[in-house]
């Protein structure tokens, strides 16, 4: 499905922007970069094997490009899995409820090595920054993300913000997921991908605090939005 929709989308977006003179701004994933064993900085090369990642990075290729030729001005935000308000689609959001009643939760592959999540807020911020800053466009940047934790770490730390003892986290293995996927293409899809949580995978967003002023936002008011999808006034200052 991603091969079919992806690219004329974004050929669209590179042809508008190229008309209209606007600056593209893209917000991305880590797809691009494939299976790594160290924390992922930008600049590092975009060498994904599957089918996701390669798309994700062509459509940046494509742009930096135009960028690189003077026909766009382009810039690319890459954040982690998504935690904060308002987020309905993301493995831990989708699992604090459940948390926060009490009940044991399941999430994808191993539960105790280190996972970067990034607030959709900061990612939201980071977006409105480099579009506005001149520098910063024709490369990617890594949303202000805070220091990974794991999924069993961040399903406790999600419960203890609003008051609630941590509940019993679970694995789904990858046998679950290839048999699964037999029958669901959902699942079948997300088998490319599932190296993600097998593996420690680290975002490293120091470049852009360094560089651009741009910090994420504190670990217990991402945790506390996450788990009652509200954000407090001072949060979004």
């Amino acid at each position: 499905m991603w091969s079919t929709y992806w690219p004329p989308v974004a050929a669209a977006f590179l042809d508008a922007a190229e008309r209209s003179g606007a600056v593209l701004v893209t917000a991305s994933c880590l797809y691009g970069y494939g299976p790594v064993e160290v924390p992922m900085v930008e600049g590092m090369p975009d060498a994904a094997p599957g089918t996701k990642g390669r798309l994700r990075a062509a459509m940046w290729a494509g742009a930096l490009a135009r960028h690189q030729a003077g026909r766009i001005r382009a810039v690319e935000v890459r954040g982690s899995d998504y935690m904060g308000a308002g987020v309905g689609s993301a493995y831990i959001p989708l699992a604090a409820p459940r948390a926060v009643a009490g009940k044991g939760v399941w999430l994808l592959g191993r539960t105790d090595v280190p996972h970067s999540f990034t607030d959709v807020r900061d990612m939201g911020r980071a977006l409105a920054t480099v579009a506005v800053t001149e520098s910063a466009w024709g490369r990617v940047w890594h949303a202000p993300t805070d220091p990974a934790r794991t999924q069993a770490e961040t399903i406790a730390d999600v419960c203890r913000s609003v008051g609630r003892p941590p509940v019993r986290v679970h694995g789904v293995p990858r046998a679950v997921l290839s048999v699964g996927g037999v029958a669901v293409p959902l699942l079948r899809e997300m088998r490319e991908t599932v190296y993600q949580f097998e593996r420690p995978y680290v975002l490293d967003s120091s470049a852009i605090t360094r560089e651009l002023g741009l910090a994420p936002t504190p670990w217990d008011d991402v945790c506390r939005a996450t788990a009652t999808g509200e954000v407090s006034a001072t949060s979004l200052l």
